[in-house]
């Protein structure tokens, strides 16, 4: 038998069909019933990242996946990562290291085999590992105008001769144009790979859709391995976006719960900061165009891979008098932490053209845009609480105020009277650190003792996996791929 693993390709008929929750989920089973599984997706672009145990970025569906699979996350599991940063620009991000910031054009212009080449090698080295691999595809896998520049769908799987299975989203409508126009457009030999379909995000009475079920099956000549319903109940971090059921600019909050805004900005990063706090019980909402601040308790200025970009959108929408007016408390996280201090300066023009420009003057504390990223793990204390998380930025910050957190690596973050500033994504995932930071803010409401995060995590894996189990026929999937034998 080959020493390399065979290869399930998890590819969309579109973006945000479900994917990365599919992958996932599938992970998850593959692991509980004991098979050595590894996820793979070949070029992400999301600016929702995190941090490998080497210090290594990659993105943060990946990571997930990675944890369904019962494994530390490696960035052969995602060895392309595109962060945008303006609306024809990105970060280039390989194997974990910055490479630098290339419009589209000129990146999908050349090195296109280069590029190819080393995301195919490691795939092959998660081969070599594993018994399994469960590769995610991107957006559109029938995308006929991309397909010579294509490096995550198909090309993936002719290289590893994988099964497919394509996957569309009944809830955007259009279910049946979505597959039979896919297969159609796809070249015979893409064709040939896909071997089933999958029918995501179903609502209603599944009955009544079994004649959709033998129309595809007629149409298209492929099995249907199931109609997976809509669920609410397992939640797993989103790939590249807002969460679906985020609320962006709904009425002003209400009732006597603790109230929290994050400034919706352009290039917002690592939303996920804030997933802990809606599981604690608070109420949040996503602000872009600007509002009476007044009803909320906190008000967090989120990461943003575009710190002096975003700021001057926030200015030109009106949000500076707002924030400036606002009694609150406040909490910059990363790129929101920059923009509190007195100004940033980018002399190489990291993110965009250099320059320097002026913050909104919340905090003690200047940044300077340097050439070396920093990217880590990190822990300490946040007063006598213990965090963790990970550190990802180019800022270089000077403190000239008391500290917020005592990390390993030396003091780390500012806080002045009510306004906070931190780098460490992850601050506030667990509940002793959202007891110490939050609870004064409203001394009167009392927060949940809930278990940590990654045992939260782990439980809506487990919900994922158990929900496929119910809907996806497995026995015939399984079928389809032999396992590695060493």
């Amino acid at each position: 038998m080959s020493n390399l693993a065979p290869v399930l390709c998890v590819f969309g008929t579109g973006s945000d069909v479900g994917k990365s929750w599919l992958t996932a989920g599938l992970c998850r089973i593959f692991h509980q019933d004991g098979v050595d599984v590894a996820p793979y997706k070949a070029q992400n672009m999301s600016n929702n990242a995190g941090v490998t145990l080497e210090g290594l970025e990659m993105g943060r569906a990946q990571i997930v996946q990675a944890q369904a699979c019962g494994l530390q996350a490696h960035v052969d599991m995602n060895p392309l990562l595109l962060k945008p940063n303006t609306d024809k620009g990105a970060q280039v991000v390989a194997l974990g290291r910055v490479l630098g910031t290339m419009q589209a054009r000129d990146y999908f212009s050349g090195g296109m085999d280069a590029r190819r080449g080393m995301v195919l090698a490691a795939l092959d080295r998660l081969r070599m590992k594993h018994e399994l691999i469960v590769a995610e595809g991107a957006g559109s896998c029938a995308e006929v105008n991309l397909r010579d520049r294509d490096l995550v769908n198909f090309p993936v799987a002719h290289h590893a001769n994988a099964t497919v299975l394509l996957v569309a989203d009944i809830h955007r409508g259009g279910v049946f144009a979505q597959l039979a126009g896919s297969l159609e457009i796809m070249p015979p030999s893409d064709r040939a790979l896909v071997k089933g379909l999958i029918v995501n995000r179903f609502r209603g009475d599944i009955s009544l859709f079994e004649d959709g079920v033998a129309w595809l099956e007629q149409r298209t000549g492929l099995p249907v391995l199931g109609v997976v319903p809509w669920n609410r109940q397992a939640r797993l971090e989103d790939e590249d976006g807002l969460p679906t059921d985020a609320l962006l600019d709904p009425p002003q909050p209400t009732g006597e719960g603790f109230h929290v805004g994050v400034l919706r900005l352009p290039h917002i990063s690592n939303f996920t900061d804030f997933d802990a706090l809606t599981r604690h019980g608070a109420q949040v909402h996503y602000l872009a165009r600007p509002r009476d601040l007044s009803r909320y308790d906190l008000l967090i200025l989120p990461g943003t891979k575009n710190t002096r970009g975003d700021l001057r959108w926030l200015r030109a929408q009106g949000w500076e008098a707002r924030i400036q007016a606002y009694e609150g408390h406040i909490l910059g996280l990363c790129g929101g932490y920059q923009m509190l201090g007195e100004a940033i300066e980018d002399p190489l023009g990291v993110e965009g053209d250099p320059g320097i420009t002026a913050g909104l003057g919340l905090l003690p504390v200047h940044t300077t845009m340097a050439g070396e990223k920093t990217t880590r793990r990190a822990a300490g204390w946040l007063g006598a609480v213990p965090v963790q998380g990970y550190e990802i930025h180019v800022g270089r910050t000077r403190v000239q105020g008391p500290s917020l957190l005592e990390l390993d690596s030396g003091p780390e973050g500012c806080r002045q009277g009510r306004v906070l500033g931190s780098y460490l994504h992850g601050l506030l995932d667990g509940s002793a650190p959202i007891r110490e930071l939050l609870g004064p803010m409203r001394p009167e409401l009392s927060w949940p003792e809930l278990g940590s995060h990654e045992a939260w995590r782990q439980a809506q894996l487990d919900l994922v996996g158990a929900h496929l189990r119910e809907n996806l026929d497995l026995a015939r999937l399984e079928g389809w791929w032999v396992p590695k034998h060493g």
